[in-house]
């Protein structure tokens, strides 16, 4: 199932003086119906609308209003059929379409069809589906609505923080979760649910970066995976169902502003408290994307049903469904929970030129990548060969890290990295240059091996790992050589990889040619026993092209570069949070 089950809404509206249809396709994981106007047209046009279950009833009172009134575009009737979808399918579906998969989400279930025009619950899924999917440009994609996200707790625990009275911040919180106090705190898995994700970029950006932050952020994601659902339903369900299941049930989960409404409007025996900590995360913006599939007149319909949305109509709607208006403020009928500000931090602002927009695009699609990295190596274990450059070039001082070799950065990554892998997985770990063991250029210093006894061992290897001063790169043994490890000691039921490093090109006279490991990679292909192939560049003496043409030689894969050396650290969670990483 996706990660936001939400409410489904009773369909009501049956107008005389239009066609109305309801439709089930699922099992009930879509609800919807198609209106349209009854006036003389000189043609018809059909829109189909796919839209996050908690806004879907909202956008479809505004869609009746708009066809009733004469919906017309060009003199065209539009139809419009407004349908439920959970964001995490809506995204998978998409994804299926162009041709990729997003990190946690698989393929989209039976038949899933992809809509003329896509709410979901947050602009990061249009980021996430872009990142993989470069062909994918929705249009329009302003926000219609607005819900902030908030840390929710049972009433009795945040009273006992200082809540409602005292402002909380994403560090205060930070050090509850991670102090050895009695919080029990959960999450909806991030790679499925919007709000999750948001609350785990602002846990991180709390923790900081450094050697401490990195500890600190790891501990508190270990406690957030300890309660993760993969459905929010299955969360919210954790919370206390009596006063006397306080002290034992969930007391803490990022959850969205509408959800704490929706909770509290079942009247459950214990409230929940929605604590608005400083500062605020990414508000879910429910964007309105039209599909980059959609012809002229579909996306002129769409244009104008959008306007629909910003009338009084649909305002009224989203307020009685828990919801703000993109501005931040809220309209009449909107139960706000106690302690909630007037206006929430708008979503809607001024708008960016071409290329700050798609400079602030790349940077929030990293920082997302990054944290579904650690949270991928913390909650979904496999094995991976790690396989390093000691080439005499991992020596070269990097002056944007404090002349630091690209040997030290590279370790340093790879000990933090270390420490985000739990004890389920597996590692083993090799270098690589020239003349290694003979003409042979790699070494292997620990084969692949359950970290329950094997993690002092790798974190002493990769910490011993020193450049060979005149060594070369051999890089197309080495990489041939660790597929095939791989491969042979493959395990089912586990993502199995090599993660190789290296900071420049082949250079191993004597060895394999490009077409030769090329020729020989295809060969092994296996879709019985696939090996994701992940190579990160460091620094700007790699080749991407031949980087590219082997990853792409093996079942599946990907190229990640840090330009700048001192960012392998933040490469090494995008390659991990990458659905094409490790």
């Amino acid at each position: 199932m996706s990660g936001r089950h939400r409410r489904t809404f009773s369909l009501t509206v049956i107008l005389a003086s239009a066609l109305a249809a309801v439709v089930l396709v699922g099992g009930g994981s879509w609800l919807g119906y198609e209106q349209l106007s009854a006036k003389d047209c000189s043609g018809q046009v059909s829109l189909d609308v796919a839209a996050a279950a908690e806004i879907a009833a909202a956008v479809r009172t505004a869609a009746d209003a708009w066809v009733e009134q004469d919906a017309q575009v060009d003199g065209v009737c539009v139809a419009v059929k407004v349908k439920e979808l959970e964001p995490a399918t809506g995204a998978a579906a998409i994804a299926q379409r162009h041709g990729v998969t997003l990190t946690g989400l698989g393929g989209a279930p039976g038949q899933a069809e992809v809509p003329d025009v896509w709410i979901p619950d947050s602009s990061s899924w249009l980021l996430r589906v872009s990142a993989e999917a470069p062909g994918f440009s929705p249009t329009d994609r302003e926000p219609v609505a607005e819900s902030p996200v908030v840390l929710a707790m049972p009433a009795p625990v945040a009273q006992t923080l200082g809540w409602p009275a005292k402002q909380l911040t994403w560090q205060e919180m930070l050090a509850a979760l991670t102090g050895g106090k009695t919080l029990r705190p959960g999450i909806v898995d991030p790679t499925r649910d919007s709000a999750g994700l948001s609350g785990l970029l602002a846990l991180g950006a709390a923790a900081g970066d450094d050697a401490a932050g990195t500890k600190t952020k790891v501990g508190a994601l270990r406690a957030l995976a300890a309660n993760s659902s993969s459905i929010r339903q299955d969360l919210v369900e954790k919370f206390p169902g009596s006063a006397q299941d306080v002290t034992t049930a969930l007391s803490a989960a990022p959850l969205s502003e509408e959800d704490v409404v929706a909770y509290n409007a079942t009247k459950p025996p214990v409230q929940l408290a929605a604590l608005y900590l400083d500062p605020a995360p990414a508000a879910l913006d429910y964007p309105f994307a039209i599909m980059p599939e959609v012809d002229p007149q579909k996306a002129a319909a769409a244009a104008a049903l959008h306007g629909a949305l910003r009338g009084a109509t649909f305002r009224n709607a989203i307020a009685a469904a828990g919801l703000r208006n993109p501005d931040g403020s809220a309209g009449a009928g909107f139960a706000a929970p106690e302690g909630a500000p007037q206006a929430a931090t708008p979503v809607v602002q001024a708008s960016p030129d071409a290329s700050q927009a798609a400079a602030i695009a790349s940077k929030t699609t990293a920082a997302i990548s990054q944290v579904l990295g650690s949270w991928t190596a913390i909650t979904q274990p496999g094995r991976v060969l790690a396989v390093f450059d000691v080439s005499g070039s991992m020596l070269t001082k990097v002056p944007t890290a404090g002349n630091l070799t690209r040997n030290e950065l590279t370790k340093r990554a790879a000990v933090e990295g270390l420490s985000l892998f739990d004890d389920r997985w597996a590692v083993g770990n090799w270098i690589f240059s020239t003349d290694m063991v003979g003409k042979r250029p790699w070494k292997e210093q620990v084969a692949i091996s359950p970290l329950t006894s094997a993690r002092n061992k790798l974190s002493e290897a990769i910490q011993n790992m020193e450049p060979k001063r005149d060594g070369d790169t051999g890089l197309y043994d080495t990489a041939l050589a660790a597929y095939e490890n791989v491969q042979q000691s493959w395990q089912p039921g586990r993502v199995n990889s090599v993660l190789l490093f290296t900071d420049g090109v082949n250079e191993n006279p004597g060895g394999l040619t490009r077409g030769a490991l090329l020729a020989k990679l295809k060969k092994l292909r296996d879709p019985k026993r696939p090996v994701r192939m992940v190579i990160i560049g460091i620094g700007t003496g790699v080749d991407r092209d031949e980087l590219t043409a082997i990853t792409n030689a093996t079942s599946s894969g990907g190229v990640f570069i840090a330009e700048d050396p001192a960012k392998i650290g933040d490469i090494f969670l995008r390659a991990i949070g990458s659905r094409s990483g490790a």
